[in-house]
């Protein structure tokens, strides 16, 4: 006897999400933009990565070269505006989308500008809030000891905080163990760590001494221009912790070599 027919119409339509995969990204660490594709699948959307995607112009901006970010920022709106969603595994740059381009745009690119806000989501974020991703039947990524940074941009503009902790409860069963001051900038800050390196290189300092008391193997964070700063102090004051991007640990993607650290031979 034959099964019957499904209603195909009662099934909700799959999330259809362009990646914007940050210049960090695809220069220093792209392992970060494919974990982000294997997650967001997983959690049964649809991704498109623009192949002319570039900069969202956040550095020129925060440099104050406003001549070189405008036309970046309406490069990347022709791009990603006829997404129903766009994910970014990057706080600072969701944080550039969403808050300082409405405001550094005017006429109908500040339109198209708010627009494309409405629905930019940094990944956590969207993996949690949105699309819900659940475990379902796989079994939890197995971690060592976590601890976590919140970034600047994510925490301050955007309010990631439980979110990627959620996640990594839900997806390898791991429970953060947290560092004191997380909440402080960890002295990246964009251009203030080549602006002030004396202030820039205490804070980080600071910030990998908390990371160690936790005793944790890993550090996470959201953000790669903050763990890349992380890591380069680690790498420098000779600190054994692994630090790397939630995505890759929510994905179980740990066979590349940590931020920092040189690839196996």
């Amino acid at each position: 006897m034959s099964n019957p027919p499904t209603d195909q119409s009662s099934q909700p339509a799959p999330l259809r999400v362009a990646l914007f995969v940050t210049c960090l990204a695809d220069l220093f660490r792209p392992s970060v933009a494919f974990a982000s594709l294997k997650l967001l699948e997983q959690a049964g959307c649809v991704v498109d990565v623009p192949r002319q995607q570039t900069c969202c112009g956040q550095p020129a901006y925060n440099s104050g070269d406003y001549a070189t970010s405008v036309p970046l920022a309406k490069q990347l709106i022709a791009q990603f505006e006829a997404a129903d969603y766009v994910v970014a595994p990057s706080g600072s740059c969701v944080g550039m989308i969403c808050h300082h381009y409405p405001q550094m745009l005017e006429g109908s690119w500040r339109e198209r500008a708010e627009r494309l806000a409405a629905k930019t989501f940094e990944l956590t974020t969207f993996l949690h809030d949105i699309a819900r991703l659940q475990r379902g039947d796989r079994p939890p990524v197995q971690l060592p000891t976590v601890t976590y940074h919140d970034s600047c941009a994510g925490l301050r503009e955007l309010g990631i905080k439980q979110q990627p902790r959620a996640l990594l409860r839900e997806l390898c069963d791991t429970e953060v163990a947290e560092l004191q001051q997380t909440e402080v900038c960890c002295g990246f800050g964009g251009t203030f760590c080549a602006k002030m390196p004396e202030i820039s290189g205490k804070m980080v300092g600071d910030k990998l001494a908390n990371a160690v008391a936790t005793e944790a193997r890993i550090l996470a964070g959201g953000d790669l221009g903050c763990l890349l700063n992380i890591a380069g102090r680690a790498s420098r004051a000779g600190v054994d912790i692994e630090v790397r991007h939630v995505a890759e640990l929510l994905c179980g993607d740990l066979d590349d070599a940590a931020i920092g650290r040189p690839e196996p031979r």
